[in-house]
């Protein structure tokens, strides 16, 4: 399905930074991706788990100036900052929440828009390039994030609007769904593993870099274990769309099957992404909210869950 070109702010996310000599190394002990694979050109996606290996956040993150930021769902950065600090005591490294220093926008087919500022984005899939104090991460095919410090944004923003028309969030997040990148929202704190959300399939988990908190859970489950709940996409008729946590049925068992992860309108309906139970799944008799609420359509995921690939990473 055809989308047509557009911008618009990302308001439901904030940014917290790790700055210091020691961000990170302090990181890496924390976090489920590589921090050495972080580049002025590279980002990636990434998550900090609790030792039971659920996720307190999901997030975007990348190298700036004198240490690292963090993009995840506002309503977690305070409970995350609360967190991390309790073992950063004796770390060479400040965590705060930058959130007012920087705006963020989303680009839907607006690489004509960054190239007027500056950016000449490569097309490959968390790939970075910065100039004139922008930074642009492509973070899947056709879409692009552009990071603007807060007292440039009111310029920025008059710009872009010259080369593509500002959308509703609601327009994002269809986006992501379809690229099939999950997120921890607060309705979803500590509830998911990074297996459920397919972390590992979108480069978000490395397997190589060693310890991190809740390390051991998230390598068992990938050698050892056997997923009962993982992403799905999934449709629906018109309907308000659902909430993060949202819990969905099933027939084949006599109790939830799973929670929405995230939701979007399109022009036929509500596209969804969400943990669903494997066989409920297979069952393919979905229903939202309630054992007789609406019922949901399993979809397609633009990739493939491969184990021997995603453990290369």
């Amino acid at each position: 399905m055809a989308v047509p070109a557009f911008f618009c702010p990302l308001s439901h996310e904030g940014v917290l930074a790790v700055r210091g000599v020691d961000a990170g190394k302090f990181l890496q002990g924390q976090l489920t991706c590589n921090i050495d694979y972080l580049s002025e050109a590279k980002a990636t996606l990434g998550a900090r788990c609790t030792q039971k290996g659920r996720m307190q956040s999901s997030f975007r993150i990348l190298l700036e100036g004198d240490g690292i930021l963090l993009a995840m769902a506002s309503e977690l950065i305070d409970a995350q900052l609360l967190d991390l600090k309790k073992y950063a005591v004796f770390s060479k490294s400040k965590l705060t929440d930058e959130s007012a220093s920087w705006v963020r926008f989303g680009l839907q087919d607006g690489d004509g828009a960054l190239v007027s500022l500056g950016l000449d984005l490569a097309q490959e899939t968390d790939s970075v390039v910065r100039a004139n104090d922008l930074i642009a991460i492509r973070v899947s095919p056709a879409r692009a994030e552009l990071w603007v410090r807060a007292e440039q944004a009111d310029d920025v923003r008059s710009r872009l609007i010259a080369h593509v028309p500002q959308a509703p969030l609601n327009d994002w997040l269809l986006g992501q769904i379809r690229a099939g990148i999950g997120q921890v929202f607060g309705q979803t704190r500590e509830e998911l593993i990074p297996q459920m959300i397919n972390l590992q399939a979108v480069g978000g988990v490395s397997f190589k870099k060693g310890c991190y908190t809740g390390q051991e859970i998230v390598a068992r489950m990938q050698y050892l274990g056997k997923l009962k709940r993982r992403l799905y996409r999934l449709t629906m008729g018109d309907s308000e769309v659902p909430e993060p946590g949202v819990a969905l049925f099933s027939p084949v068992h006599s109790s939830a099957v799973g929670n929405v992860v995230i939701a979007a309108r399109s022009d036929v309906g509500i596209e969804v992404l969400a943990v669903v139970q494997a066989d409920a799944a297979e069952d393919g008799q979905i229903h939202l909210g309630a054992p007789d609420g609406p019922n949901l359509q399993l979809g397609e995921l633009p990739y493939t869950l491969d184990a021997k690939l995603e453990t290369q990473r």
